[in-house]
């Protein structure tokens, strides 16, 4: 059973928080009490997104929630941040960047470059607060992908700097679980923007229109953030391994063209030689030949 005050006077950190889902997450972890600091590169960006969540909560104390300006593709600004702590229940990273390439096109240099952003700063990031998570037996939540997953066309380097996300959180979870840590590992799909179809209009010049959707148009629904946010607040306070489905309109199950959330969430518990609930779902969509994303990060 949830505990709804779980995350009240929780010492919490937003990585990413400036905007989109980092931002969702900070405005409902401070909407349950907890302490925030929202982190992000622009320290501007990161007053504005402070501003509007406190708007949006006044009867909450301000001073629970703090901004802090840090970049985590450097290891000494990754440690400063980390340093301003005593102690530190949990980390929300929602650092990440896409974007739209012919694999054929994309060069070592557009690896490395999405690589520094999408799994460097995540191991910079354990590594600077694990020594206080191990100690209040917390929890380090990674926003990562359904193409940590699953590749899709003209995405560039975006599908293989995922993927090392969910072996590096397996390996967390194997090594650290024991010690009190809760890795979790999210993989969504493509997250409802206002400037969907149009974000990467400039890198698409030469690719097919699908290219310009989201996921590089993949058959999926986008989700809504605040629908996503409420889950992994939730999720991360039980530290249960669940499998989320994207919803449909008028129904909380799958179809063959809704493809589900494939988020399967780091467990303390080892896992059970029986059947468990998300094994027989699982096969009951292949079954139906509904396509699944299974993640054990």
């Amino acid at each position: 059973m949830v505990d709804p005050h779980y995350w009240h006077g929780k010492s919490t950190v937003v990585l990413g928080a400036s905007s989109g889902l980092g931002l969702e997450i900070a405005a409902q972890l401070f909407a349950a009490g907890a302490n925030v600091t929202l982190a992000a590169r622009n320290l501007k960006a990161l007053e504005a997104a402070r501003d509007a969540i406190v708007a949006k909560c006044p009867s909450i104390e301000a001073d629970a929630l703090q901004v802090a300006a840090a970049d985590l593709g450097d290891d000494q600004s990754t440690i400063e941040l980390f340093s301003r702590f005593s102690s530190l229940d949990a980390v929300f990273n929602a650092i990440g960047q896409s974007g739209r390439k012919a694999i054929a096109d994309t060069s070592p240099a557009d690896f490395q470059q999405m690589w520094e952003v999408n799994f460097l700063t995540a191991v910079r990031a354990v590594r600077a607060a694990l020594p206080m998570l191990l100690a209040s037996k917390g929890h380090f939540v990674q926003i990562g992908s359904l193409a940590s997953k699953s590749a899709s066309r003209y995405l560039g380097a975006y599908p293989a700097t995922k993927f090392p996300l969910a072996a590096y959180f397996q390996q967390l979870r194997l090594e650290l679980q024991t010690n009190g840590l809760h890795p979790m590992l999210v993989c969504p799909g493509p997250i409802a923007r206002n400037d969907a179809g149009q974000r990467y209009a400039n890198q698409t010049n030469d690719l097919p229109d699908s290219a310009k959707q989201p996921g590089g148009g993949v058959k999926v629904k986008a989700i809504a953030p605040d629908w996503l946010r409420k889950g992994f607040c939730k999720d991360a306070s039980v530290g249960k391994r669940k499998l989320s489905f994207q919803q449909r309109q008028n129904s909380c199950l799958p179809s063959a063209n809704c493809l589900p959330l494939g988020a399967i969430l780091s467990s303390r518990r080892r896992p059970s030689l029986r059947r468990s609930p998300a094994t027989r779902i699982r096969q009951f969509l292949l079954r139906c030949r509904i396509p699944i994303s299974l993640s054990i990060g």
